[in-house]
């Protein structure tokens, strides 16, 4: 990671759990010197998204702070700064995290060594290619990940790539109006599918008006 980057630390809080992040001071830090993430599609208005934490991304590591995980195996997509993959990580679950962005893994071990807790797995992988080597999960997790419409139907095949015959899926959506098609896409696949409305978020500095918990099952 370059150097020029400016960062935050910040502790958030989760039932009784202290999660450090080290993330971008904001959104408009850029560093892309050797055009990795160029040569991967990534513009420069979009390369600060992945170092934020978003509402979206603390309504789901709070679902997660409590969330029954014995014997399950968590993957975490679109992860970004991985704040759910780091309480998660913290309470011993068994949890992979993925994202397309060059910078998230690092990122994520050096947030991981802050909370002095054990390596997440991380691959770098982008939803449209065709083997991760990743294996099948129990749990399927992740937070605003839908922004264009072809969205839908790569995340819809990458999530039943990766799911077990038995699955449940988690996705907390802040409300751009792509879940829709998504959810057609799930049922299509042999997925049952609700969703709700985020409770007791409280501890959200900026609100949430259009979120959505949506929730997949097979």
């Amino acid at each position: 990671m370059a150097s020029s980057l400016r960062v935050r630390y910040q502790t958030l809080e989760f039932d009784g759990i202290d999660i450090h992040v080290r993330t971008l001071r904001d959104n408009q830090e850029f560093s892309d010197d050797d055009g990795i993430a160029e040569g991967l599609g990534i513009s420069s208005a979009t390369w600060p998204l992945f170092g934020i934490v978003w509402p979206s991304g603390e309504v789901l590591a709070h679902l997660m702070s409590d969330f029954h995980i014995e014997g399950k195996r968590i993957l975490e997509v679109g992860c970004g700064i991985a704040l759910s993959s780091l309480v998660l990580n913290h309470r011993h679950a068994d949890i992979t995290a993925t994202d397309y962005h060059p910078e998230a893994g690092n990122f994520l071990q050096e947030n991981t060594e802050l909370n002095d807790d054990d390596n997440i797995p991380f691959v770098r992988t982008g939803w449209a290619d065709d083997a991760t080597n990743l294996g099948e999960f129990d749990l399927i997790i992740g937070s605003d990940l839908l922004y264009e419409q072809e969205h839908a139907e790569l995340l819809s095949e990458f999530i039943d790539q990766h799911a077990k015959s038995h699955c449940e899926i988690i996705i907390v959506d802040p409300g751009r109006g792509k879940h829709a098609r998504f959810s057609k896409q799930m049922v299509k696949r042999g997925f049952s599918h609700s969703q709700s409305r985020p409770e007791n978020i409280e501890y959200l500095v900026k609100p949430l008006p259009k979120g959505q918990v949506l929730r997949y099952q097979r």
